[in-house]
């Protein structure tokens, strides 16, 4: 059995559940009259949520519970790893200098860990788009052998022996159940709290104090808006879109992207348009890790694009494959990228693990 139709299997075995607790919110998962909502609110620059938080609304105790959950190791089988080990605050939750992550056993993965920033303005998670629901994301992860090789069941038992995590559960959800279904509630609801939203760059589209873009920025920003926007689109710096962007695949792995998931071979070698938000801070780059460096980047997207299947026709309007850009530009469009670090969401102490 492949990897993904083990996640699949996983994935179907738990959607009866969730919809079930959905449907019955009312009942079960009206937050207790001391839990709080928490105060989430949408920046101004930002377009509408793609995920439906209705249902499971973050509240105080719901986002200290999915904290304390986000840096628990017992979250994998051997005890050994967290949310947080490959999800850094520091590097705007990726894994700084991995270009494939180590789960159980230091087996290694096959992709580079994905940032967590703007969650709930996503529509479609992991580079292959494996989940497409904040609650459900979780899974995927936990169930990977090669990452946690846990289950949602099993981890639930480890908790019920925990009397601080009743205590949590219990206030967190009316039913104070220690369950799967929330379990990934109370992950989801720590995960859509955090956004980053406090960049150079927002303040200066919000016309903040602190925003002022210096002359190379600004022409950074206008060759980002030519070039680099029409995929890495909205204040988001995506598009939630699946894409081939000429890139090689790797021949230790031969990563069919999007086609894993869909079983289309028009979905061969496409990946998710990742957001471009604290870029600066989260190399290596692509979904297998392989460029060190903005720079390398842009050399690749100016010089090195292939005619892959399935080639992106943006990167095709041009004399030559992929995107025109001079040493001078490239060194443009890298000073705006650095604009986009928000310093106040990798210090934000409401996204430490607090003991």
């Amino acid at each position: 059995m492949t990897l993904f139709f083990q996640r699949i299997k996983h994935i179907v075995w738990f959607y009866p559940l969730l919809i079930l607790t959905s449907c019955s919110n009312d009942d079960q998962y009206t937050s207790i009259p001391e839990n709080s909502t928490y105060a989430f609110e949408i920046p101004s620059n930002f377009p509408s949520l793609k995920q439906d938080i209705s249902n499971n609304y973050p509240t105080k105790y719901g986002v200290e519970l999915g904290r304390k959950l986000f840096y628990d190791a017992r979250l994998s089988k051997d005890n050994t790893i967290s949310c947080a080990f490959c999800h850094e605050q520091s590097s705007a939750f990726t894994h700084h200098g991995h270009d494939f992550s180590h789960g159980i056993n230091n087996l290694l993965g096959t992709r580079n860990a994905p940032s967590i920033q703007n969650m709930a303005f996503q529509s479609e998670y992991f580079y292959d788009g494996a989940s497409n629901s904040i609650e459900m994301l979780s899974i995927v992860p936990i169930h990977n052998p090669v990452e946690m090789d846990e289950t949602l069941p099993g981890i639930a038992e480890k908790l019920k022996q925990d009397s601080e995590y009743l205590q949590l559960f219990g206030k967190a959800f009316k039913n104070k159940q220690i369950s799967s279904a929330n379990i990934l509630k109370a992950l989801a609801q720590f995960m859509t709290i955090m956004i980053s939203a406090d960049s150079k760059y927002d303040k200066y589209v919000r016309n903040e104090t602190g925003g002022t873009l210096n002359s190379q920025e600004l022409v950074g920003l206008n060759l980002f808006q030519n070039n680099c926007a029409s995929c890495h689109a909205t204040d988001i710096f995506t598009d939630n879109s699946f894409r081939n962007n000429g890139l090689l695949p790797n021949p230790n792995l031969n990563d069919l992207g999007r086609e894993i998931v869909t079983g289309f071979s028009n979905d061969r070698y496409k990946f998710k348009v990742p957001s471009l938000r604290n870029v600066a801070l989260t190399a290596p780059y692509m979904h297998d890790g392989r460029f060190g460096s903005l720079q390398s980047v842009l050399n690749f997207y100016s010089n090195n694009v292939q005619n892959t299947q399935n080639l992106d026709p943006l990167l095709q309007k041009h004399p030559t494959l992929g995107i025109p850009l001079n040493q001078i530009e490239k060194e443009a469009i890298i000073a705006f990228l650095k604009t986009l670090t928000d310093q106040k969401f990798i210090t934000n102490p409401e996204f430490y693990h607090k003991t």
